[in-house]
């Protein structure tokens, strides 16, 4: 009997490189997820267009056109509801998503954000490192909760900050990083590897995770 294939949902507003990482990790790595769809809340993220050539579903929710943020959030909860995802991956997606929506998607809802949490929330990072003279800075993959880039932290990635650093340098240098750790955080989440207590979160090896799948038949 064939294994059964497990959906991501990816959100973007731009061009989605973290999508395109999280895509190909997915294939080479023959993941027991796929990414089934990917909406935007832009017409003209250049994300939907990787995303169709790879045969992706894609859709356009502009949040201009809801009444309301809460009619946003409900209208973006019901389309991601429809391909019933084991994961709902933030790539990029610049809007603030309610506490309804974060509820509802709990322990599902994963973002990738350019700073090493809890420094540097919000906007500007890489501005604000370079202001505050840190000589270490990285990305973060943390589980999405109410609060602004406060959930749960799966993994963090460090980079130096060297003294001729640009915001456009130390950018580049960690969208290196976040490619790297946020497919495998990923996986981690739609496999079930993910332990979360409080703050806390421990990750299985994979070899651990499918041992105790085992135990569980």
């Amino acid at each position: 009997m064939p294994e059964q294939v497990s959906t991501i949902v990816v959100l973007i507003s731009g061009a989605g490189s973290n999508l395109q990482a999280i895509v190909r990790a997915s294939l080479e790595q023959h993941w027991p997820a796929r990414v089934a769809a990917v909406i935007s809340n832009r017409a003209d993220a250049p994300g939907l267009r990787y995303a169709a050539s790879q045969g992706i579903a894609t859709e356009v929710l502009d949040h201009r056109a809801a009444a309301s943020r809460e009619a946003y959030d409900t209208l973006l909860m019901q389309r991601v509801d429809a391909h019933a995802p084991a994961a709902v991956v933030l790539a990029g997606f610049m809007r603030m998503l309610g506490p309804r929506f974060v509820q509802h998607f709990e322990g599902r809802l994963i973002n990738v954000h350019p700073s090493l949490l809890p420094a540097f929330p919000g906007l500007h990072t890489h501005r604000r490192a370079l202001e505050a003279g840190v000589r270490w800075h990285g990305a973060t993959v943390h589980l999405v909760s109410p609060e602004l880039d406060a959930g749960p932290i799966v993994e963090q990635a460090v980079v130096p900050v060297l003294d001729d650093d640009t915001e456009a340098s130390l950018a580049a240098r960690v969208l290196e990083q976040e490619h790297r750790i946020y497919p495998a955080a990923v996986r981690a989440l739609v496999e079930g590897r993910l332990r979360v207590q409080g703050q806390r979160v421990r990750v299985l090896p994979i070899r651990q995770a499918g041992a105790a799948a085992e135990l569980r038949r």
